[in-house]
């Protein structure tokens, strides 16, 4: 199953690939590394998810806004690429959670997005990652996610 294939069978669709709103580009290629930008949970009207988490029953909620961060991430990559299927594996994600002081539990968040890609790809989706809390993200949203992605050239 072609991953692609494989998001449709979770009964998720991937968002199309929208241009930055800022002065910067989605990714640069080095060799055979991508290095993408920050992405947030964009949603297909061109919005974003927002707000700031301070307690563990919001998570279940700031962690779909994760997962939907990684389907951007995967629409990025799919228009960098051609095809998913060209890659090799992911090296690592920067998870940036807009939390409160007292929330802690920003690992539970960034799983979200860990969790859609070893679920997509298998092996070639684990990576090393952190995620920290921030006092605020851009434009008030939920999450930002950074990677760094090997491709088969």
């Amino acid at each position: 199953m072609s991953p692609e294939e494989k998001i449709i069978a979770l009964g998720l669709e991937l968002p199309p690939a929208l241009p930055p709103r800022f002065s910067y580009i989605p990714y640069r290629q080095v060799g055979d590394l991508l290095f993408l930008a920050g992405h947030g949970p964009r949603l297909p009207d061109d919005s974003y998810r927002t707000g700031t988490i301070s307690r563990e029953e919001q998570i279940p909620a700031f962690y779909a806004d994760a997962q939907l961060t990684g389907l951007n991430i995967l629409a990025t990559l799919k228009a960098a690429v051609g095809e998913l299927e060209r890659i090799k594996a992911f090296v690592k994600l920067l998870g940036m959670v807009n939390a409160a002081p007292n929330f802690t539990s920003h690992p539970k968040v960034i799983d979200g997005c860990s969790d859609l890609l070893v679920n997509v790809f298998g092996e070639v989706g684990r990576h090393a990652r952190s995620a920290v809390g921030m006092s605020s993200l851009p434009s008030g949203l939920t999450v930002e996610i950074e990677a760094i992605v090997q491709v088969n050239m």
